[in-house]
This record gives C-alpha cells, sequence and structure tokens, in this order.
C-alpha cells in the first residue's frame, strides 16, 4: 500500500493495532479489535475516529456567501457565524456531484468539508465556478487533520482538555478553541447519530491531540474507532453515503433528503430546474431502508424484487446492525414498488426486505 495516501497519524494507528485497508485512495483503519465492539463502544460510551483523509476547503471573499448559495442546494443565506449547514452539490441535472458541510465564520469568510474520494473533482467544479465571481477558493486539506470522538461520553471526555464551555455549543454548530493545548475548531457534528464533536486542526498536532484523547476518554470507556463503525453507525443512524445512497445518478430528492433542497431560496443555484420539475411530477425512484429480521447481510448491487417477483431496483448498502443483530440497508426501488412487498435473493434463498423508516435504533435528542 505505498502508493496510498497517508494521515498524519497512519503509524499512531498501525501502532495501536488497526488493520489497514485502502480507502478512496488512502491507506485508512478499517478496525482495531472489533467493528462490533466499536461500534457498541460509541452507542454506550464513546469512539475516536481519524478522518484526517476529508478535504478542508476554504470559500472567502464579499461574494462567498451569494456564490456559495448558487452552488449547492441548501439555503446558504439563512447561515450565521457558527453555523454548521449539511447540502448537497448537485450538477444541472440534480445528481449528486458530493454532500458536504458548510462552515461560516463570518460575512465573506467560510469553509467546507468534503469527501475525501471527491477532493479533485469537487475543486475542479468549486474553482470552475468561483472563475469571474469575487471570491477565493483555498484548498487546505493536507494542512488540515480532523478527529472526531463520538458517543454519550464524548462532552464528559473533551470538556476538561477544552478551554471553551462545550455544554452549550449546540448540534451544528461550532466555535474556535483549544483541546489538550492544540488550537482547534471544534465542531459539534458526526456521522454516527450520536452527541459528540470534530476537531479541526494542524496536521502536525494530530498524534499529541490523539494520544490526550484517547488517555482522558480510557476511564469512559472510549474505544479507537476504524471505517467499518463508522460505516455501520451510519446506516444504523439512516445517514446517507457518497457513491451509495447519493450519486451522480441519485438526487436528493430520490434519496430522501428534500429538506435539503430549498426550492424557495432566492436566486439560480445548480441543479434547481431539475430538482423543481422531480418535485412537481415525482421521483421515479426512491430510496428506502430495510432490515431482513436475520443475520444474512444484503450486499450492495443485489436486486430486488417486487410483489410480482419482477425485478424492481437494487440494494445500494448493506450491513449487520449490531444493536439489533439483525442485518439493515437500503436500496434504490421503482417508486410504485416503495410501499410493496421486497425481497432480495441470498444464495438462491429469499429473504423478505421489511421496510424501515430510520433511525434504526433509538437516538437521543441532540442538543
Amino acid at each position: 500500500m505505498s502508493d496510498l495516501k497517508r494521515t498524519p497519524l497512519r503509524d499512531f494507528h498501525a501502532a495501536h493495532g488497526a488493520r489497514l485497508v485502502d480507502f478512496a485512495g488512502w491507506e485508512m483503519p478499517v478496525q482495531y479489535r472489533s467493528i462490533l465492539e466499536e461500534h457498541k463502544a460509541v452507542r454506550r460510551a464513546a469512539g475516536l475516529f481519524d478522518v484526517s483523509h476529508m478535504g478542508e476547503v476554504d470559500v472567502a471573499g464579499p461574494g462567498a456567501g451569494a456564490f456559495l448559495d448558487s452552488l449547492v442546494t441548501n439555503a446558504v443565506g439563512r447561515m450565521y457565524p457558527g453555523r454548521v449547514l449539511y447540502s448537497p452539490m448537485c450538477a444541472a441535472d440534480a445528481g449528486v456531484i458530493d454532500d458536504l458541510l458548510v462552515y461560516m465564520r463570518g460575512p465573506g469568510d467560510y469553509f467546507l468539508c468534503i469527501n475525501a474520494g471527491n477532493i479533485p473533482p469537487d475543486l475542479e467544479w468549486i474553482r470552475a465556478r468561483a472563475a469571474g465571481q469575487d471570491v477565493r477558493v483555498t484548498d487546505r486539506s493536507e494542512a488540515t487533520a480532523l478527529l472526531a470522538i463520538q458517543g454519550p461520553r464524548a462532552l464528559a471526555i473533551v470538556q476538561p482538555l477544552a478551554g471553551t464551555r462545550l455544554e452549550a455549543l449546540k448540534y451544528y454548530h461550532f466555535t474556535q478553541g483549544e483541546v489538550a493545548g492544540v488550537p482547534c475548531t471544534i465542531s459539534r457534528t458526526g456521522y454516527t447519530g450520536e452527541d459528540g464533536f470534530e476537531l479541526y486542526h494542524g496536521a502536525g498536532d494530530a498524534v499529541r491531540l490523539a494520544e490526550a484523547l484517547l488517555a482522558a476518554g480510557a476511564p469512559h470507556g472510549l474505544e479507537l474507532c476504524g471505517l467499518g463503525a463508522r460505516d455501520s453507525l451510519r446506516l444504523e443512524a439512516g445517514y446517507p453515503l457518497y457513491g451509495h445512497e447519493i450519486t451522480r445518478e441519485i438526487s436528493p430528492l430520490t434519496a430522501g433528503l428534500g429538506w435539503t433542497v430549498r426550492l424557495d431560496k432566492p436566486g439560480d443555484f445548480s441543479g434547481r430546474a431539475a430538482l423543481a420539475a422531480e418535485k412537481a411530477g415525482g421521483s421515479p425512484r426512491r430510496v428506502v431502508f430495510f432490515k431482513t429480521g436475520d443475520r444474512r447481510i444484503i450486499r450492495p448491487e443485489t436486486p430486488v424484487f417486487g410483489a410480482g417477483g419482477g425485478p424492481v431496483g437494487r440494494v445500494l448498502s448493506g450491513t449487520l446492525s449490531p444493536m439489533l443483530s439483525v442485518a439493515i440497508g437500503s436500496a434504490l426501488v421503482d417508486a410504485p414498488a416503495a410501499s410493496g412487498e421486497l425481497r432480495a435473493d441470498v444464495r438462491g434463498s429469499p429473504v423478505h426486505l421489511h421496510l424501515v423508516k430510520p433511525p434504526f435504533v433509538e437516538l437521543k435528542k441532540l442538543p
């Protein structure tokens, strides 16, 4: 894996027994002790994830706010300093180029967190649309590391290390401060469905911060977690993953993310006409979530069949829910079939897909 990109914590992961794999061109930990135990630790106590492979892009200048509103589907114009906004970024045909987080530091001062595998095409897309506008686009990905501490004990672990009162920080808000003496952008966000923080900081401080969090978290049951648990946690919470529930062929409306598409905001934005037409006419396909009732995992691309026996779609994501001990997943199906009986075949044996409105498990309401 010598040709893979590495985060500043690669040797930290190896020293702590991680199994490293190729993920979107990065050498990343998929697990440490056990995906099952790491998942349960996040639901019951806390888990620490390295997500430094994600991209960070500054968008600044007098026209930054209006530019971002034309770039993404959600309403950037309604943001205020310290706010975080989740939004798809669509092409003209409403296909999703990426889903990202928009951070507003102040008027004309924003940064984006984008998916690791999409950094080059996202930058090309953003810079092409910024040409001639009063904005500056700066890629800070290589200089920035990102640690996520997630779970009901996250606040108790991070607060003693922080110089800022974090209890008052609301969900999808952020502040600047120090954690274990490391300057951080402290964001109350995450990808697990649990409370927690994402800590953006300088790449050179990553090991020091990770070791401090690990030591502080030991009495609270903190576990180091890899990408395996991150995926099972996000699916259990019903969160989309780019390349699965949202793609260039799956629009936000098809994916059930209509709340992120603000057709009422002023001005045009990329994909607006196609999304308006889809909303008016109805989406021909729908992303649905299911559980099976047993432990047989339904793998992505498995065909899905309807009540009449014919194919009506395909599985997008599938895993075992560690909290429920049953297989769960998502599928893209024809809209008329989305409320009927669905099944898939696993090695020639039929498995019924019981539709569920996520999350699959009860999640604590976040502040």
